[in-house]
């Protein structure tokens, strides 16, 4: 293939970048500040090394044009919430009284205070800080972390780009603030915010910036006349304004629909398009609508989410065609890189074949780099690179390692019936009840206990040959003891081994399935400090011999009260890691199920009366366009009822989901047919216990009342209020009682005192109900 060299060089950049360091330094220094063994000053240190570091590893890879402002000590969207001054009134001192801590008791809480909400971003798996707004909001303009990071890097000598959430995406994500009507619509503070974004442009402007991208990443889901309405009058305001940079609008995540001619006729200098594989459309479309005469695009022609080698030819063809719908044409990736990890050159474990495949942070950008360089001198310019990229894609297309005829073959015979319980609800749940004898209101965690020091020095040293298998073990087992004692003392009553032998509730089953592999440096943010290894799923998956039947036998054996099984569901296994992009996410799904369906069935065979199959991730894989519901909820669905539905009517299948917005996805957690659902719903003030409500519900759900991602520890009287809460929705003999998601990340006295007080608030509750 020839590639015609463009009239004006093609620019790389990046829209974002990885914000851990190579060894995760800014977790390391963010929690050595929280704990009080480092200062503000030594915290900030290290994040402005790190910023250097990234600055000058795309500058040397040959990027053109770096971002600033993508950095952050916790979430972007809170970083967004600073600069337009949105601090919720609850936060207001602390923030007066030291702005950092301030801002980390608006991500964490306190003990006294509730922090925000957090959710996921779109369909991804990092999660975000909610806004909360209301009538009586006030904006102010606070620039100065964008306008110091901008500084940072043009004294770098570097041409450098603030990328900062745009005005109709926040509002967007906003909730109305407690206390405030539930109908309130924070888009209704437009003309209040836009002022606030034009200081911050004017003040990015007399800093140096020559270009400002708004990320407006919400403009890719459904929205209605009066928000794209909205959108254009935002971007006629900002356009119209004289003091300013020029301006680059983003959008990212699938295609842009109806928001794509308002973006394209606004007053703005440039537009950030994805043009991957779930947003292809946006090629026609910008083509219908006479594309952007005078105008820069970035096209996002390399996938900024997924691992994979990019087809350089495939990208270069869609470039050469868009050289003809703008002024210019930049490459960068679909989206932001911090959804991928660093550097695959770290990777020493990693088979030679299969790495050959794989490409990071680094790689992608070496990537943008090379096909910035195809389109302005043409291919002969990157021939050698076209060669080895084809090369590697046969390699990936033909190799063994992908194809597993018997795993092809099992799951071709998948038949409806398989997926589906032999007795209804109705009538499993009455032989549930009487095989388990569970009190009203069960008391229950999710799953995880949390994993001390300890564990991860015996798993550290298990890993270096310091202790043999026997004795790493014996520390798995003596935990376990510890965390069935402390649940029977609590008076708990349905128990979990604490899964003390899990790195990850993903990772742990991914490196027992064949057609996975693991990597030891792949680090993705997922919120704050807490980061994950997604596993990757290169071939098709099976499981050799049993995962998890041996702890939960073994937890059985020490107690007389039921120990759940746990396992991590089909499409959260999926979605919590990289997954193979040569063949249907559907048809990959069907095969994680009928692994985890023998796991199912074996921990049933061994005596194991309850078995939770977590799905947190359900709500998050949806497509962010409606029309794409229903094929993804269809196999979504299926898959799970896959895994569960091999088991007798007495055995109690549970799941659990965690941070998302599970209101519109209410009758796809129906089609699960799983026995109990539990819910994160504390931070949200119970508010899937009345969306399962007004769907219908017909199902046992346990909608958390302790919000295990802050370290505040809630009283008994706390949890008692929202557990209420929860019985004006849910009726009693279909309501537990649990913490919103897994305790791995809390410590022992923290967790001690909330498990303590959530039975106290069941037993005070149960004894307030009518007597039957």
């Amino acid at each position: 293939m020839t590639t015609k060299p463009a009239a004006t060089a093609a620019r790389a950049t990046v829209y974002g970048y990885p914000r851990q360091g190579r060894s995760r330094e800014l977790k390391k220094a963010i929690e050595g500040y929280w704990k009080g063994r480092g200062t503000a000053d030594a915290l900030r240190a290290t994040a402005a090394e790190l910023r250097r570091t990234n600055w000058r590893q795309l500058a040397e890879a040959g990027v053109d044009e770096v971002p600033t402002g993508d950095f952050s000590y916790y979430d972007h969207v809170l970083d967004t919430t600073v600069m337009v001054g949105a601090i919720p009134a609850r936060h207001r001192d602390a923030v007066a009284a030291d702005p950092l801590d301030g801002y980390f008791a608006m991500a964490r809480g306190t003990q006294d205070v509730a922090p925000l909400e957090m959710t996921k971003w779109f369909d991804t798996n990092y999660h975000y800080l909610v806004p909360e707004l209301g009538p009586d909001t006030i904006f102010t303009a606070d620039s100065a972390k964008q306008v110091a990071e901008l500084k940072e890097a043009l004294a770098l000598g570097l041409s450098a780009r603030p990328v900062l959430v745009g005005p109709v995406t926040y509002l967007l994500l906003a909730k109305p603030a407690p206390g405030v009507a539930a109908d309130f619509e924070p888009l209704t503070l437009l003309d209040r915010l836009l002022p606030v974004y034009a200081e911050v442009l004017a003040d990015l402007r007399a800093a140096g910036a020559e270009w400002v991208q708004l990320d407006e990443p919400a403009l890719v889901q459904d929205r209605t006349p009066a928000e794209l309405n909205a959108t254009a009058r935002v971007y006629r305001a900002l356009g119209a304004l004289t003091d300013r940079p020029r301006l680059l609008v983003a959008s990212y995540f699938d295609r842009l629909g109806d928001a794509l001619p308002v973006l394209a006729k606004a007053p703005v200098e440039g537009l950030a398009l994805d043009f991957t594989e779930s947003a292809a459309a946006n090629l026609d479309a910008l083509a219908a609508v006479g594309g952007l005469p005078g105008k820069r695009l970035v096209a996002g022609v390399v996938n900024g989410r997924n691992i994979w080698v990019n087809d350089l030819e495939k990208s270069l063809a869609v470039l050469g065609t868009l050289l003809g719908l703008a002024a210019r044409v930049d490459v960068s990736a679909s989206c932001s890189l911090l959804h991928v990890p660093l550097d695959s050159a770290a990777e020493r474990d990693v088979e030679p074949q299969i790495l050959r495949w794989l490409a990071f942070a680094r790689q992608k950008t070496a990537e943008i780099v090379t096909l910035a360089k195809g389109l302005t001198l043409g291919t002969g310019a990157i021939a050698a690179e076209l060669a080895a990229n084809r090369a590697d894609l046969a390699s990936r297309a033909h190799s063994l390692i992908t194809r597993d005829p018997a795993v092809r073959a099992r799951t071709g015979a998948v038949t409806e019936t398989d997926a589906r319980r032999s007795q209804p609800y109705g009538e499993r749940t009455a032989a549930q009840r009487a095989h388990l004898g569970l009190p009203l209101l069960p008391t229950t965690t999710i799953g995880s206990f949390p994993q001390t020091g300890e564990l991860r020095t015996a798993r550290a040293d298990l890993r270096a040959g310091r202790i043999d298998t026997a004795g790493y073990e014996d520390r798995v087992r003596a935990e376990i003891q510890e965390v069935v004692s402390f649940q029977e003392k609590a008076g708990l009553d349905v128990l979990v081994h604490g899964e003390p032998e899990r790195n990850d509730m993903v990772q742990y089953f991914a490196e027992q399935l064949v057609g996975y592999l693991a990597t030891q440096h792949g680090w993705v943010q997922s919120y704050g400090t807490r980061y994950v290894r997604p596993p990757i799923l290169a071939g098709d998956i099976s499981r050799p011999e049993p995962m998890t039947v041996r702890w939960t036998t073994y937890a059985q054996s020490l107690t007389e009260k039921p120990v759940k099984g746990m396992l991590t569901g089909p499409v959260t296994m999926l979605a919590w890691s990289f997954v193979r992009d040569d063949q249907p996410l559907g048809d990959t799904a069907r095969q994680v199920a009928l692994a985890l369906r023998e796991e199912v069935n074996d921990l049933e065979a061994a005596g194991t009366s309850v078995i939770q199959v977590d799905e947190p991730a359900l709500r998050e894989t949806l497509p962010l366009r409606a029309a794409d519901h229903a094929g993804y909820l269809a196999w979504a669905t299926e898959a799970f009822r896959l895994s569960t539905s091999g088991v007798r009517p007495d055995t109690q299948i549970h799941t659990h989901m965690c941070y998302a917005e599970f209101g519109d996805i209410v009758q796809a957690i129906d089609d699960l047919d799983a026995d109990v659902i539990s819910l994160e719903a504390a931070r949200s003030h119970m508010q899937v216990a009345r969306e399962l409500a007004a769907h219908g519900y017909p199902r046992e759900a346990g909608p958390g009342v302790y919000d295990i991602h802050s370290p505040r520890v809630p009283s008994a009287g706390e949890a008692a209020a929202l557990l209420r809460t929860g019985l004006e929705a849910i009726p009693a003999e279909r309501l537990w009682v649990n913490p919103d998601c897994g305790l791995k990340t809390r410590g022992w006295p923290e967790t001690r005192a909330s498990l303590e007080n959530l039975v106290a608030a069941a037993r005070t509750v149960r004894g307030e109900l009518p007597a039957s």
